[in-house]
């Protein structure tokens, strides 16, 4: 057995314990995180109970406060004329107002004790925010370190010209992974699940309103829940989309497009979609079929969220060495110089069309919608 074998083994050996420690670190934080999660559900549910109790007490406090004033003034009047009055009037009169006066210290300090618990409860609320999302960025970078540990990069070497650049290379690719997959969880986790949840709360209820409220409010209300399942419907089409439509590879990116565009407008409450296709289907390199579909894909999207359109043009015309799409919109438009924090979109958009050596034209002003141009020559 060579030297060179045996430096191998050990470092596979010690490459593995690294690992392992590493995932069961990430397993360690990932319920921390969830424990985190699930206190912070119970914090919420006791800070709104706070808060209603505070209002009561507030409520009680100030007809204690009007009471105890009328009582002292009676006291006041019956000290006054002392005379005019029997032993058991002023002893009732005094007996009242001590009574009242207590009462309203005992709320007093109830309201205080409240308010300092729905204190303390914000506060460890915001601490908790911190703690789940540290702990969701510590997952998040445990995972491309522990997929860049697990990848074998020397096929990518073989392509690159030294470890500086495989390294640089292999991290990008992980983290738009990571990145992609924690997108997609959240998105599952905001809008189907959710929705989902809610199509459970108000199946329950539907139940109750017919027994309370007859069948003409039960019928509402179904019909209102079927608006939550079709929503819940649409988001897991779009999701799906995203992920990768399968019409792309059986079909080709004109019939994807075509369907893709039907099935947006038939769940974007009122948006209006057109496309039109100008020179031959003909099918494309995956590379440039992919490509402009999540261009178009963004664009739209981004009409119909962002821009609040009511229509949106999309025109792809192929040619034999070129293909050209425009996407058009009567939406609010925006300023294209003007660089939003945390807005990443056209940025994205134009790193996406520079890969297969393509040009992104926006053109928009606020106020009078949006045109995105793109242009790719065929190879």
């Amino acid at each position: 057995m060579s030297a060179n074998s045996i430096d191998t083994q050990m470092l596979d050996t010690i490459l593995g314990k690294m690992i392992e420690t590493v995932d069961r670190s990430k397993s360690e934080i990932f319920e921390i995180g969830e424990q985190t999660r699930s206190d912070y559900d119970l914090l919420v549910n006791e800070l709104a109970l706070i808060r209603e109790k505070i209002t009561n007490v507030i409520y009680i406090g100030d007809d204690l406060e009007r009471r105890s004033r009328f009582a002292r003034k009676r006291l006041a009047e019956v000290s006054h004329h002392f005379k005019d009055f029997s032993e058991e009037q002023v002893r009732q009169a005094y007996e009242t107002a001590h009574d009242l006066q207590m009462k309203l210290s005992v709320n007093r300090q109830e309201e205080k004790q409240l308010r300092e618990r729905r204190d303390d409860l914000e506060r460890r609320l915001l601490g908790m925010v911190e703690t789940i999302e540290r702990a969701e960025n510590l997952v998040t970078q445990i995972t491309v370190v522990l997929t860049y540990l697990n990848s074998d990069l020397k096929q990518v070497g073989a392509a690159l010209q030294d470890a500086k650049q495989k390294q640089e290379f292999g991290m990008q690719i992980i983290e738009a992974q990571e990145e992609e997959r924690k997108r997609l969880s959240r998105e599952i986790h905001d809008g189907p699940a959710q929705m989902m949840a809610n199509v459970l709360m108000r199946s329950d209820l539907i139940e109750r309103v017919y027994k309370e409220k007859g069948a003409e409010e039960a019928i509402a209300e179904i019909k209102s829940l079927k608006k939550n399942v079709r929503a819940a419907l649409s988001e897991v089409r779009r999701i799906i989309y995203d992920l990768r439509p399968m019409a792309l590879d059986d079909l080709g990116l004109i019939p994807t497009l075509r369907k893709y565009l039907s099935s947006i407008e038939e769940y974007s409450n009122g948006t209006k979609l057109s496309f039109t296709q100008v020179g031959e289907d003909s099918r494309l390199d995956a590379k440039y079929e992919v490509s402009l579909f999540r261009l178009i894909q963004e664009s739209v999207q981004n009409a119909i969220k962002h821009a609040e359109a009511k229509e949106v043009a999309v025109k792809v015309e192929i040619r034999r060495d070129s293909i050209t799409a425009v996407i058009k919109d009567d939406g609010k438009g925006f300023d294209p110089t003007e660089k939003k924090q945390g807005s990443f979109g056209l940025v994205g958009m134009k790193e996406r069309v520079e890969l297969i050596a393509g040009k992104l034209t926006v053109n928009s002003n606020p106020g009078k919608g949006t045109t995105i141009i793109i242009q790719v020559p065929l190879q």
